[in-house]
């Protein structure tokens, strides 16, 4: 996979989106730390790689959701805690609108 600077991509855009056909997928780099990636897609598949980029994106958050309950020690909370928490959440807000 190719890396790009933000300043190569802003001063060679032109070679870019010629060699994005070829590369197929690019790293968008800022200060030596990657901020995007370029992807080619053809225009009868935008809907397509949307869907999927964002499937992606849903899996990747769900997985550090988990990740984040392991390291907070949450991942064994019963459901039985859980449906009280959202109870005690309720009444406080309900409260709060009276």
């Amino acid at each position: 996979m190719k890396f790009l600077s933000v300043r190569d991509l802003r001063g060679n855009s032109a070679r870019v989106w010629r060699e994005l056909a070829g590369e197929k997928e690019m790293i968008v780099t800022s200060n030596g730390r990657p901020v995007a990636l370029l992807a080619a897609v053809e225009e009868d598949g935008v809907e397509q790689a949307l869907l999927m980029w964002r499937q992606a994106r849903a899996t990747r958050a769900v997985a550090d959701i988990q990740r984040e309950s392991v390291r907070n020690r949450t991942d064994s909370v019963s459901m039985d805690e859980i449906n009280a928490e959202i109870r005690k959440s309720r009444q406080e807000r309900r409260k709060r609108a009276a």
